[in-house]
């Protein structure tokens, strides 16, 4: 038999343990809070989108919490500024994963910035949960702990470059993107949408990322006599790129990623955006054109915010929803490996929004690779396609 000092031991040894394997699991998570971080552009480039995305994650919060959390655990919200560049999101993941103590990472925007960000977090077993990008490196290669929920850049401009191709009958199509692995997604999708149809770029041309001024781009397209331009940019990337050309008399067909599909380009780009084509699957929501339950849903984001919200306040307020929703099925006893096994059999449907199901499993992390395309007609976007793979 062993003697009650020896047995004292033994448990003593055992939780010392096991101890920082449970810590380590259920870092974010206590008997009374749920912690969560994201990373957002509030001060760069994509600052606008930062914003919208940002306040739609705190209207979802503030919703969930009143309704009493997650299992009886409050969400907390740990937002930290990029400025879209890549060092200060590693810097920000840092802080966020190892200060902070976040139990995962939402709707992180960026593509470039995610990629700096996710090993600092799965050093930490700290999910990478629906980043606001369309870049495959947000699933690819597998990782257990990273979702994406966006149809990507590649096979969204793959299959629109073939079909607008196809449906204009032009013959020379040209690329602009911005240099860096955003761009490049695009850029690729290009050309195997063209490959699949027997067809070449006849022109690319790259910017900087914060780069301003587009007129030697647009130049060297319009002087190759360019039918179409596939777009790899973002905001004023492409107001300037298409502010540009209407200004030199250069017309081509624009079609632009689902970066490139929000309000905030017909706002501020004006009467010379009409024509634009980009690739989306969550519809904007115009509020003189809105269900009901959008109106609703708008009508309580402006009276919180005081400003009307966009396609990327969907974004941020879906993504928060959609982890609350694979948080409450791994149970009470919360923990990476439980949502995990939660998400393993996940399914979303199809929402006010109009964006598509999407469906997760054990070997699959992208939830919808189905994207449509839409167009801007008279200041406003319009759906022109139904979901295409």
């Amino acid at each position: 038999m062993t003697s009650l000092p020896h047995a004292s031991r033994l448990i003593a040894l055992l939780a010392c343990l096991f101890t920082p394997l449970t810590w380590a699991q259920t870092q974010g998570v206590s008997k009374t809070e749920i912690n969560l971080g994201s990373i957002q552009d509030l001060s760069g480039p994509l600052a606008g989108f930062g914003k919208q995305v940002r306040l739609g994650m705190l209207l979802a919060v503030d919703e969930l919490n009143e309704q009493g959390g997650i299992n009886g655990r409050k969400l907390t919200l740990k937002i930290e500024d990029s400025g879209y560049d890549p060092k200060k999101a590693f810097l920000a993941a840092q802080k966020l994963v190892n200060q902070d103590k976040i139990f995962a990472m939402v709707a992180h925007i960026g593509t470039a910035q995610n990629l700096a960000a996710m090993p600092v977090q799965f050093d930490k077993n700290v999910i990478n949960f629906f980043p606001v990008t369309a870049a495959r490196e947000m699933f690819e290669p597998f990782h257990r702990l990273k979702y994406s929920f966006a149809a990507t850049y590649y096979d969204q401009v793959r299959v629109a470059t073939a079909m607008l191709v196809k449906e204009k009958g032009v013959k020379k199509i040209c690329t602009m993107y911005q240099d860096d692995e955003f761009g490049l997604e695009v850029l690729r999708g290009a050309e195997a949408g063209l490959k699949s149809i027997n067809m070449e770029l006849t022109e690319r041309t790259t910017y900087k990322r914060g780069a301003t001024d587009f007129s030697s781009q647009i130049a060297k397209l319009k002087s190759t006599g360019c039918e179409m331009v596939v777009l790899g940019t973002i905001i004023r990337e492409t107001i300037g790129a298409i502010g540009e050309s209407r200004k030199t008399g250069f017309n081509p067909i624009f079609l632009g990623s689902s970066a490139a599909y929000t309000d905030l380009i017909h706002k501020l780009g004006g009467k010379a955006m009409d024509g634009l084509y980009a690739a989306m699957t969550s519809q904007h929501p115009y509020l003189d054109e809105a269900s009901q339950p959008i109106r609703f849903w708008a009508t309580k984001y402006k009276t919180k915010f005081n400003d009307d919200p966009t396609v990327f306040s969907v974004y941020g307020y879906s993504a928060i929803n959609n982890f609350a929703t694979a948080a409450r099925k791994a149970g009470a006893n919360l923990t990476t490996d439980a949502f995990i096994k939660a998400m393993d059999t996940m399914v979303y449907p199809k929402d006010m929004f109009g964006s598509p199901e999407l469906t997760f499993g054990p070997d699959k992390r992208l939830g919808n690779y189905a994207s449509r395309l839409s167009q801007i007609q008279d200041g406003k976007w319009k759906v022109t396609s139904d979901y295409f793979k």
